[in-house]
């Protein structure tokens, strides 16, 4: 019996204009609903730390089972959503991200 693979979606990179990567997206979904609830929309925004931090509880297990590999897609998400202008990085030390919509 073959195991159904899961549905792709192709994700930007701000850092790499034109780059595309397509990756599995449940996982990408679930993070980008999470990584937007937490974040707020208005500056100072959350440090990426801060955003590790308060991300884990919104994550599906069965998804991110122990939070596992949360911090490379909450990066990916960070990255795509930067680059469809839909939250900004603040130009501070740290660095930090708030929503633009």
């Amino acid at each position: 019996m073959a195991v159904a693979k899961s549905p792709k979606i192709e994700i930007q990179n701000v850092m790499s204009p034109g780059h595309i990567v397509r990756v599995d997206a449940d996982k990408y979904e679930a993070m980008k609903r999470a990584f937007l609830k937490v974040l707020p929309k208005k500056p100072p925004g959350l440090t990426a730390a801060e955003i590790g931090a308060v991300i884990l509880p919104h994550l599906p297990d069965d998804l991110f089972p122990g939070g596992a590999k949360a911090g490379w897609w909450k990066k990916a998400v960070q990255l795509d959503l930067e680059a469809k202008a839909v939250v900004a990085r603040e130009d501070s030390k740290p660095l930090r991200w708030h929503r633009l919509r």
